[in-house]
């Protein structure tokens, strides 16, 4: 490979030694299984037992995905999201719902929450990394994208 193929790739792959990720499950064991799983991308995980606790973990440390349970005592994952998503700190974190949950009006209702993507348990090991390696690409490129608005924004500023 090229250098400069080299280097677009690198520009574009995200290094996910350096990501955070938020698990949210209220059921101990999920929260075990879900963070072993991330193992094996090397990812930082910051684990919490309801939606309150991750909120408030939220406000001090923006994570770059949150992996979030549905059905949790205290504040549903809907609310949760609902609240990340209308937060402008952290509305552009993406948010996987993870749900035993599988009606036609539970997804809408994730959906209208805000959530970017969701999965449905028992949850498969391969599906789980596929979309969280996704989400975070995505996630990586939305930075970018931003950082680079931000840097013309202010070469125009200059410019003028």
């Amino acid at each position: 490979m090229t250098k400069t193929v080299t280097k677009q790739k690198k520009m574009i792959e995200p290094n996910t030694k350096e990501a955070t990720i938020l698990v949210v499950d209220d059921n101990a064991q999920n929260l075990e299984l879900l963070q072993a799983y991330l193992e094996d991308i090397e990812c930082q995980t910051i684990p919490a037992k309801d939606g309150i606790e991750a909120l408030d973990i939220m406000k001090k440390s923006v994570p770059d995905l949150v992996l979030l349970d549905v059905m949790m005592p205290k504040m549903s994952g809907f609310e949760v999201c609902r609240r990340i998503k209308n937060n402008p700190a952290t509305a552009a974190v993406p948010v996987i719902m993870v749900t035993a949950l599988n009606e036609l009006g539970d997804i809408e209702r994730a959906i209208d929450s805000g959530t970017d993507d969701f999965l449905s348990k028992p949850i498969n090991k391969l599906e789980l990394m596929t979309r969280v390696k996704t989400m975070l690409k995505l996630k990586h490129l939305t930075d970018q994208l931003e950082r680079t608005l931000t840097y013309l924004s202010e070469i125009e500023k200059h410019a003028t």
